[in-house]
């Protein structure tokens, strides 16, 4: 009896979680922009062309977080199919990206009403994309059993 027990990735499970953790994650961005400019009469990202990203409007952020959320797709698959605790080092790796997308719009030379509401809608958005696909994973690897 051989023991191939290593777990096998269903990919079609876990790009199904990945398009709708996209969609997901373009909802959140809109809900950040309503929020932020609709009550708190703040932009999101750089107002008028200044900064990282330039005069981002609404549409691209959403369509910015939904990419993000398909290239974190692709590297959780990756994880998953080379990587032991692939699970513990996508939250990791995603955690540290989440970071670095919260403190980037802070060194901004932008109001700080505009950097904080940018630095707080990343910060939501990566942390939805995270535990959104860190549950994919779990559905999406099933235990291989045993060869005889």
């Amino acid at each position: 009896m051989t023991g191939d027990t290593q777990p096998r990735v269903v990919a079609g499970r876990l790009w199904a979680g990945g398009g709708a953790t996209a969609l997901v994650a373009a909802l959140a961005a809109i809900v950040v922009v309503l929020i932020a400019r609709g009550l708190f009469d703040v932009p999101v990202l750089a107002p008028e062309g200044k900064g990282a990203w330039g005069g981002v409007g609404t549409v691209a952020y959403a369509v910015g977080a939904a990419v993000v959320a398909l290239a974190a797709t692709g590297l959780l698959h990756l994880l998953l199919i080379s990587t032991p605790r692939a699970k513990s080092f996508f939250v990791s790796i995603m955690l540290l990206v989440t970071a670095i997308a919260v403190v980037i719009p802070l060194g901004l030379d932008a109001d700080r009403g505009a950097r904080i509401a940018t630095a707080a809608g990343n910060l939501l958005i990566g942390l939805v994309i995270t535990s959104t696909l860190s549950g994919v994973a779990g559905a999406a690897v099933r235990a291989r059993r045993p060869v005889r």
